[in-house]
């Protein structure tokens, strides 16, 4: 009736990034709450995706991240985001740190993390999911301020040719940088690595 009388609405309806999808339901509690700290190593991480392009298409980067020094213990970078990509993230921490007890891994309701690929990794490793709420980051606040430090330092720095190139400048940025180089005011200004070399000798192994 409207448009045969010639009247449109003032107001326009944004579009949702993406694909326009709502994520899934969770398949696990919120076992963290918000509360970003943890009391020692191996005890919480929590997990994310982001991506940028390049000439060649978008790079996708999967991170896992301790809670109890802010290091970066396990990641993937891909050309797909995919549950795959978010297990073999998983994987690279569970190998890297061979943790020894139940460990939360808190993610959002991508379907990467609701995915069965990516909760078999986590019960047969014996960790525990832990998911926030709906379109929430603060619910993962810890991680996003880590993807934003990327952004500045490495993503937004050049125009990418190649995923390669930008692969290759993320894990030096994490290994090099990051995890050994840059020092937080959270830690008493120490880097992540040095942080658990102080408060954590029990893992010294797992810091190098």
């Amino acid at each position: 009736m409207c448009s045969q009388q010639k009247i449109w609405s003032t107001t326009v309806r944004k579009g949702r990034r993406g694909s326009g999808k709502r994520p899934g339901p969770a398949v696990f509690d919120d076992h963290v709450q918000r509360d970003f700290t943890a009391t020692a190593p191996n005890l919480k991480w929590l997990t994310d995706i982001t991506e940028h392009p390049t000439d060649e298409g978008k790079v996708y980067c999967c991170a896992i991240k301790d809670l109890f020094a802010n290091r970066i213990v396990g990641y993937a970078i891909g050309d797909q985001m995919t549950a795959d990509l978010a297990g073999a993230a998983l994987r690279a921490a569970i190998a890297r740190r061979q943790p020894d007890g139940v460990v939360v891994v808190h993610a959002d309701r991508g379907s990467q993390f609701r995915a069965r690929a990516f909760r078999a990794v986590l019960v047969a490793a014996g960790l525990k999911g832990s998911m926030g709420r709906v379109a929430s980051a603060a619910d993962n606040a810890a991680m996003e301020s880590f993807w934003a430090l990327l952004q500045k330092n490495v993503l937004d720095q050049h125009q990418w040719r190649t995923r390669q190139e930008l692969y290759y400048a993320i894990v030096f940025w994490i290994e090099h940088t990051y995890n050994r180089r840059r020092r937080q005011r959270a830690l008493g200004k120490l880097t992540p690595v040095e942080y658990e070399l102080a408060f954590a000798p029990d893992h010294q192994a797992h810091a190098a």
